[in-house]
């Protein structure tokens, strides 16, 4: 059985009272009256007993009691049922917890699956501010968009801050392939988080257009806010998606610059020990017409040429910076 999270009805930007979900249609019903509901993992029984109580269209109840995979507005008569998710991370694990809100004249219902945040903070903000709780239904879901938006910005600011990090960590040493794995797990949290959010666009207009009874055309710049909020998170989202996109390619790039170095320095050296090899070589092929062998001092002249092409060599590696 779910749990019933809060339901009281509301004038005049008031709490009137709080109720059972047996007595929401005869609160709703009077005029100048709103009842707001909300529902924690609600059982069928109790999406029936609010269906009764509200009429409730039976596709919306249905599509209630199904998992969607991503928000959306519908619209049954003179009442809407939108979908949201909101995000959140647990030990590193993106999750998005779904919420179906019924919303028509003298109520709104929500009903939340999920561990997500709260919904009693927005219930707090209305309740402070009763000349705007006094518009009725259509503020309250203003609120609860807004607040769903709201829950996307402090885990895109967390994927931020932690591609910032690795970021920083790939520019000071080299690319680890544990970094590659965690910037390619935060590049489809990133995706993720968009494809979550950016439907809120198509709702938040089409909030703006509808004409309903119980949304007031002065709400409509509240729900252009919402939109703005909306356009601005996937802007962000989309800017955090090329900073990891950039870390991963400034890590390739930094890898295969260390790369060179090191095979530079490799030839470098090989191309100095190559020298005396070759000298070595040329006198241990054991010809009889070699008449430096017969030389006194042969031998030390040879130790002095090749010292002195070790050192030319090493000098001129040096200059050019492959040593």
């Amino acid at each position: 059985m779910g749990r019933v999270v809060a339901a009281a009805v509301y004038s005049a930007g008031k709490r009137v009272a709080d109720i059972s979900l047996e007595e929401g249609s005869q609160w709703a019903s009077k005029p100048g009256h709103f009842v707001w509901i909300g529902l924690e993992q609600p059982s069928a029984e109790q999406l029936a007993i609010l269906q009764r109580q509200f009429n409730l269209h039976e596709l919306a109840i249905e599509d209630a009691l199904e998992a969607h995979s991503r928000p959306k507005l519908e619209t049954f008569g003179d009442a809407l049922f939108i979908v949201t998710y909101s995000p959140i991370r647990h030990e590193g694990q993106l999750q998005f917890i779904e919420t179906h809100i019924f919303a028509g004249t003298g109520y709104v219902i929500t009903a939340r699956n999920g561990s997500s945040a709260s919904y009693g903070l927005v219930r707090s903000r209305c309740e402070a501010r009763p000349l705007l709780l006094d518009h009725g239904e259509d503020f309250v879901l203003y609120a609860l968009l807004d607040f769903v938006t709201e829950n996307y910005q402090p885990v895109s600011e967390a994927i931020h801050d932690e591609i910032e990090e690795l970021e920083r960590s790939v520019l000071s040493g080299s690319l680890r392939e544990e970094d590659i794995r965690l910037l390619h797990s935060l590049r489809r949290d990133i995706l993720r988080l968009r494809r979550y959010v950016a439907p809120m666009v198509e709702v938040s207009e089409e909030l703006q257009r509808l004409d309903f009874p119980f949304i007031h055309k002065n709400m409509r710049p509240y729900f252009r806010d919402v939109q703005i909020h909306v356009t601005r998170q996937m802007e962000d989202l989309m800017g955090i998606r090329d900073i990891a996109s950039q870390t991963i390619e400034i890590g390739m790039l930094l890898e295969s610059s260390r790369q060179s170095i090191t095979q530079r320095k490799f030839a470098a050296w090989a191309a100095i020990l190559a020298f005396p090899t070759a000298i070595a070589g040329i006198y241990g092929m054991n010809f009889q017409n070699m008449p430096e062998l017969s030389w006194q001092y042969g031998y030390f002249i040879v130790l002095g040429v090749i010292s002195l092409g070790c050192t030319a060599l090493y000098a001129s590696f040096k200059r050019s910076g492959w040593l």
